[in-house]
């Protein structure tokens, strides 16, 4: 499909630089398919009303790394002021990462990251570039390894905030708490499953008291949630791929929730993708280890994920083109236009909706 067609105009100053608190103040959209999409507004505290007894809502348990880091870079008497984001740990002491601005850096260069230039110097933090690619991806190898580097990227790292709010706002230490789950605890992920940030412990308990289960899979988000769709054509791009588990017991539980009739509620995007991963074409949920890389546009035949409760998400991105699959292009669109004219919080940090899948899905 052509990429144009998941283009929506958003006003700059809908975009949430910070979430509702208490998180579940957060408003929520419930849309319903049909040719004119029938939606009503909601806050997220009314969603056990929006739920029967029995449906089971499935989480991603991933807890973000705080990965942002800031540098200087020095050769040759000259510094450089460098931005680094690790994407990909590759060994106990090598990083995958994307920095800005890359064109300043060169195989052999030294970054030197946090307080000090000793390795053996708690907080310090320094690393060798050992290659950069053509779209400011770089290798860089850390002086320290394994607990240590663990550490020392705790203590002096950030938390990685979406493109859209870094380029207004720096990250805080508010944001260590705001752009993590209350729930996160399988280490691993560089963005935040950002549909869960809108639970309290408080949500969840409501929720259980009124018959409906909590489950917990694990994908751990990478940078490649927030890029854009630069093809012209949805068939020429490639998705990044990412690890998720679902385990032997989330698989039974959910399979037999599945086959009393009950609904299965994925909160958020990374766990509906890696529900579908996990499912066989009968509709069966299979434990699951591993990569995935599935890329839902329209016509993707849904088997196993019933509703979807999701933030708002970027024009021309994988996310869009995804709700658009479940609800319906034309749904989502007006569903978006009736976002826009309420004055709706989108990305990240923004308000939630809950979505109906259409005939077709």
């Amino acid at each position: 499909m052509r990429t144009d067609l998941f283009d929506f105009d958003l006003p700059e100053e809908l975009i949430a630089l910070r979430p509702a608190h208490p998180r579940d103040a957060a408003r929520l959209l419930v849309v319903e398919p049909d040719a004119q999409a029938r939606v009503a507004d909601k806050i997220m505290t009314d969603l056990p009303d929006l739920l029967a007894p029995g449906d089971a809502l499935v989480f991603n348990d991933t807890r973000v790394i705080p990965v942002a880091l800031k540098g200087t870079r020095a050769r040759g008497g000259v510094t450089a002021h460098i931005s680094v984001t690790l994407i990909d740990r590759l060994d106990d002491h090598r990083w995958q990462a994307l920095a800005r601005p890359a064109k300043r850096l060169e195989p052999g260069d030294r970054i030197q990251f946090g307080e000090g230039g000793n390795a053996c110097v708690l907080g310090a933090l320094d690393a060798t570039v050992e290659a950069r690619g053509a779209d400011g991806e770089v290798t860089l190898a850390f002086d320290l390894s394994g607990p240590s580097l663990h550490d020392a990227i705790e203590t002096q790292g950030a938390m990685p905030l979406p493109p859209y709010i870094a380029a207004r706002r720096a990250a805080d230490d508010q944001d260590r708490k705001d752009y993590q789950t209350t729930f996160a605890r399988e280490e691993g992920a560089v963005a935040a499953p950002t549909a869960g940030l809108h639970f309290t412990d408080a949500l969840m308990d409501e929720l259980e008291a009124r018959g409906n289960s909590c489950h917990f899979v694990t994908l751990h988000v990478g940078p490649g949630t927030f890029l854009p769709v630069r093809a012209e054509d949805t068939e020429a791009h490639k998705m990044h791929a990412e690890y998720g588990v679902v385990s032997n017991q989330v698989a039974f539980a959910l399979n037999a929730i599945k086959s009393r009739g009950n609904r299965i509620v994925a909160v958020g995007t990374t766990s509906l993708r890696l529900l579908e991963s996990a499912a066989d074409e009968f509709g069966t949920l299979k434990p699951f280890a591993g990569e995935t890389d599935i890329f839902i546009t329209p016509g993707y035949r849904f088997r196993f994920v019933d509703r979807l409760l999701t933030n708002f998400h970027l024009p021309r991105s994988t996310l869009f083109m995804l709700v658009a699959a479940f609800s319906g292009l034309d749904t989502m669109k007006q569903a978006y236009a009736h976002a826009v004219a309420e004055r709706y919080r989108f990305y990240s940090y923004g308000d939630a909706c809950l979505l109906t899948p259409a005939e077709s899905a």
